[in-house]
């Protein structure tokens, strides 16, 4: 999401995260729960997700765009990491940004992923500027997971995204001690198929 950016959806705010005590400590959830990381590799302790947060917002500033915090607007509760983030994996992948989401468990089987995922999808194919309802202006977004994360696989389906046929990996950052979560899946989705989508109103 572009730095100085927060977007809204019907249920959700999506914002950067603040260097305050629990932005901080909502990050250290996300990176040390098991049900969350059921499909990711890495547990981090507080110290360990401290820096990696300070990483991912350097990395934020430096990009202008990154990954964000999923608030419910009526509570102000953080239920979510999401974002769009440029790939440290493009020999692999291609060119392109990564479109991504993690949610707590307790807010699962909500359609909140979906629902932030296409706010995410839209401001990265709108058209960049310095106005408040720019966008990044993207050609062409990726997403990737393991093929066994079908909740994942469907909120790439249903805001449009296709897999990119013939292309499996093991994943570089995932370590040789979990092999069985090495393997991923690319899909992806260009811009002009997102105006197709559109042009052809509701299915």
């Amino acid at each position: 999401m572009r730095l100085g950016v927060t977007l809204e959806t019907g249920r959700q705010r999506i914002r950067h995260f603040r260097d305050d005590e629990a932005d901080r400590r909502f990050f250290h959830r996300m990176s040390s729960d098991d049900a969350i990381l059921r499909f990711f590799a890495q547990r981090w302790t507080r110290a360990e997700a401290d820096s990696k947060l300070d990483e991912m917002n350097a990395r934020t500033r430096s990009n202008g765009f990154g990954w964000a915090i999923a608030e419910l607007r009526d509570t102000g509760e953080p239920v979510g990491l999401v974002g769009l983030g440029k790939l440290r994996i493009e020999e692999i992948t291609g060119p392109g940004v990564e479109i991504g989401w993690r949610y707590v468990p307790e807010a699962w089987g909500r359609g909140l992923a979906t629902e932030a995922a296409l706010a995410l999808r839209d401001h990265g194919f709108r058209p960049s500027g310095t106005g408040p309802e720019s966008g990044l202006g993207l050609e062409r977004l990726l997403a990737m997971a393991v093929p066994d994360n079908h909740a994942s696989l469907g909120v790439m389906r249903r805001i449009g995204m296709l897999p990119v046929q013939g292309v499996e990996f093991d994943h570089p950052l995932v370590p040789d001690t979990h092999p069985q979560l090495k393997r991923h899946v690319l899909w992806a989705m260009e811009a002009n198929a997102k105006e197709s989508l559109a042009s052809a109103g509701p299915a």
